[in-house]
């Protein structure tokens, strides 16, 4: 990884609550390439406490400074318009590295499920089922898009994948894609997207991954991010995705490995997200993505998870996609047998909530990298 350029070492925390300051040592030349992609606000929260409260406020948050004075950092992409609050007061708290222990009864109760024997128990599509080595393609049955399939793993528990499976599985869609291209020939826009248990939206445990294909346009987020490149390019003549990873790189927030650039985002959707970029949809990201998500459910606690890869056309187009790699997006969806949800109004309608901070995200993610590649 590269050491961050500039003043290195004059800010004692390394964290998004002091997002200026670390900005303030880069090089003047990654300044300007943050400031052109990225607006930071930062604001106090106050409140009165009354008296009755001041024992248990100082049990559970240290004291009672801690509370009637929180820093707020809002930071903002200017192409995109994605947007997340880091409170203080939530970014400071550790990082467990624990799985609920009812969740391996809760996962036991669910079996049998229709995906151990999805040739009798799951539709096919039109086209057929693909097979991998260790997974298995059906329709979907309630269907996103006209083309909209499952690829359904041998291993029935969520969280047991390994590398052989996820390359597998990757390898199973990009068939798919092509399978399903050639039975409609206008759907040409690819996603493809893995929901783990029940907080992320999956309605089965059992491992499976989903795929789609539209057509007309591509899936609107997708879409949205694609015209914000572009409008990065014609105001500053450069890669708005190369801009984007130099300036996590220089944060201390990115890291290329082989040919994938992985980044702890400083726009995250919401907890822990790491987002991925790769030249191609192949066993190089496959194996990036193993150890993105082994490191997330190993060492950062995350149980449920979103990941979804964005993936250009099958074919040429009228927009424009040369400046476009492959993207991954993965975020932690919290417990599964926690009754509260992650998502409320703000995040459904204004902006991002996080408590996870980017800069510790980082720091375990390049622990677990390291680990992965010493002898």
């Amino acid at each position: 990884m590269r050491k961050m350029s500039g003043r290195t070492g004059q800010v004692a925390q390394r964290s998004v609550l002091f997002l200026p300051d670390l900005v303030a040592e880069l090089e003047p030349e990654e300044q300007e390439c943050f400031r052109c992609l990225f607006r930071v606000d930062a604001t106090m929260g106050e409140l009165v406490l009354p008296t009755h409260m001041l024992g248990w406020v100082e049990r559970y948050f240290g004291s009672a400074e801690a509370v009637t004075h929180q820093k707020i950092v809002k930071v903002t992409d200017r192409w995109t318009l994605d947007a997340t609050l880091f409170n203080e007061l939530r970014a400071k708290r550790p990082l467990e590295a624990r799985i609920p222990v009812e969740l391996a009864d809760e996962l036991a109760k669910t079996a049998p499920d229709p995906f151990c024997e999805p040739e009798l128990n799951t539709p096919e599509d039109t086209f057929g089922r693909l097979r991998g080595r260790r997974t298995l393609t059906a329709s979907n049955i309630a269907k996103y898009d006209g083309l909209h399939g499952v690829i359904i793993f041998e291993e029935h528990d969520p969280l047991a994948f390994d590398q052989d499976l996820v390359l597998d599985a990757l390898d199973v869609a990009q068939a798919w894609f092509i399978r399903a291209h050639a039975s409609d020939p206008e759907a040409i826009y690819p996603l493809f997207m893995w929901n783990c248990l029940w907080r992320s939206g999956a309605s089965i445990p059992h491992g499976h991954a989903q795929v789609s294909l539209t057509r007309g346009l591509h899936y609107g987020k997708v879409e949205r991010q694609r015209r914000a490149a572009e409008a990065y390019r014609r105001e500053y003549g450069r890669n708005y995705f190369d801009d984007w990873y130099r300036v996590h790189e220089a944060l201390g927030l990115a890291r290329q490995v082989d040919e994938v650039r992985v980044m702890a985002s400083l726009v995250p959707l919401k907890e822990k997200e790491l987002v991925l970029f790769a030249p191609s949809f192949g066993p190089g990201l496959g194996r990036a993505i193993y150890q993105v998500l082994r490191c997330l459910v190993d060492d950062l606690n995350v149980v449920s998870f979103n990941l979804v890869v964005w993936l250009p056309p099958l074919v040429s187009t009228i927009e424009d996609w040369s400046d476009v790699p492959v993207i991954v997006r993965v975020v932690d969806r919290g417990d599964p047998l926690a009754r509260t949800s992650d998502f409320g109004s703000m995040e459904l309608y204004a902006a991002s909530v996080v408590a996870s901070d980017p800069f510790r995200v980082a720091e375990t993610l390049w622990r677990c990298f390291d680990h992965e590649e010493a002898p």
